[in-house]
């Protein structure tokens, strides 16, 4: 059974691209559903120029969305597919 990521384990971990390696910014903060504790968005702050590349949501707040979906693994980085950001 793989281990699913605690929501405070992604803040402040740089979100790379699976395909090219790009960082896109660092989670700040996360969606989820209160009933469940399903996380569905990782919100990014201190975002690099890579961000321009995929077009993402934005919060109220100006953040980036990235939706959880999107993410393949959790170690010293959050990696996410940009395929299926896009």
């Amino acid at each position: 059974m793989v281990n699913k990521p605690r929501g405070k384990q992604l803040l402040g971990k740089t979100i790379v691209s699976e395909e090219h390696g790009k960082k896109f910014g660092e989670v700040e903060d996360i969606s989820f559903v209160e009933d469940t504790g399903e996380l569905m968005n990782l919100l990014i702050t201190n975002t690099t120029e890579h961000i321009d590349d995929v077009k993402l949501q934005e919060d109220r707040k100006g953040r980036n969305i990235v939706p959880f979906s999107t993410v393949r693994s959790v170690g010293d980085f959050v990696i996410v597919s940009e395929g299926d950001i896009l």
